[in-house]
């Protein structure tokens, strides 16, 4: 019979974990296990760590996967801890690093209470806006967007394959930074034409990156904000981790302005975490506590949350299908 108790000593743990898992990323464990199987004092003479500590750091890491023991004191990286590696393919090295950031926790550790209790982000009032603090400190801006890169990409690649957009001939990302969604789903397509539609300060970025992918031909690069208009003439509307960011008045108002500028057989997709309804666990229930900390009024919605906002602009879900990193494909079609 589990403890009632069992439940919070499972949540504190997972503290315990996390610091266990920043450890072996900052002392580089993954990339000498890379090479194979080492035994502990090997391990920690590669590494400048005391042996018998950093022992017990990988016994605990062990019992969640993240290495394996193979002998006597001896321990080999499993599927999960080679992603702890800088160069590997889908790489979490950044994400630890990122969300142990004793700043940027501080948004859910210390900041997390003053939060809840003015319903305004408590971080933000103390370092300012997230983009702002971090255009402040390069050093940690660098390893946040290897971290936004590296979950944006498995969910670019998730749109392009899991979508049919055989019968799409233009496709507009609004606000869609570099257009790493859009350019994965023109590979996908070579019919397919694109349009990116960003800020004028992030364009120049976006079409360096377009040259690069050779994909520049096949790419518009329009400059706006999408709290105002919207490009008319596409067939289909994609936004990428967009609306999660706003509150629903917010939320509201740039999925009004997106179907306006729509034709009646024009169809908008959302790459969104959909959160279940009920009390089933999921990683969006999660993140968004790290939402609410970092920015206030960003948020992760359920499917009703979704459905409610989208039907007040005048359109109605269609489908939703499942992409990596929890997050979903939402199909909107005007009403």
């Amino acid at each position: 019979m589990t403890e009632p108790s069992s439940a919070i000593t499972e949540i504190i743990a997972g503290g315990w974990r996390l610091s266990a898992l920043k450890t072996m990323v900052e002392l580089d464990c993954a990339r000498h296990l890379a090479e194979g199987p080492l035994t502990v004092s090997e391990l920690a003479g590669r590494c400048g760590a005391h042996a018998p500590s950093l022992g017990r750091i990988l016994r605990t890491l062990g019992a969640v996967g993240v290495v394996r023991t193979v002998d006597v004191d001896t321990y080999a990286l499993t599927e999960a801890g080679a992603l702890l590696t800088e160069d590997a393919e889908g790489s979490m090295r950044s994400a630890v690093l990122t969300n142990m950031d004793p700043v940027l926790s501080s948004a859910t550790n210390e900041l997390l209470t003053e939060t809840v209790r003015t319903g305004r982000s408590a971080f933000t009032e103390r370092y300012g806006v997230l983009y702002d603090y971090l255009s402040e400190h390069p050093e940690l801006a660098s390893v946040f967007n290897n971290f936004m890169t590296g979950r944006a990409l498995p969910m670019a690649r998730g749109v392009a394959e899991r979508y049919d957009f055989s019968s799409i001939g233009k496709l507009a990302d609004l606000g869609g930074g570099r257009g790493h969604i859009l350019a994965e789903v023109l590979r996908a397509n070579p019919d397919l034409r694109g349009l990116l539609f960003e800020l004028p300060h992030v364009l120049p970025d976006a079409r360096a990156a377009f040259d690069e992918w050779g994909l520049t031909d096949r790419c518009e690069f329009v400059s706006g904000d999408f709290f105002s208009a919207a490009p008319e003439g596409p067939d289909a509307y994609l936004m990428g981790s967009v609306i999660h960011n706003w509150d629903d008045a917010n939320a509201l108002r740039i999925l009004k302005v997106v179907r306006a500028a729509m034709s009646a057989d024009a169809r908008l997709l959302l790459v969104e975490i959909v959160v279940p309804d009920d009390d089933t666990p999921h990683y969006g229930k999660d993140l968004d506590i790290r939402m609410m900390g970092l920015f206030g009024q960003g948020r992760e919605r359920s499917r009703s949350e979704h459905t409610v906002l989208i039907e007040k602009a005048g359109m109605t879900v269609t489908d939703v299908i499942p992409l990596p990193f929890h997050a979903s494909l939402i199909e909107a079609r005007p009403i």
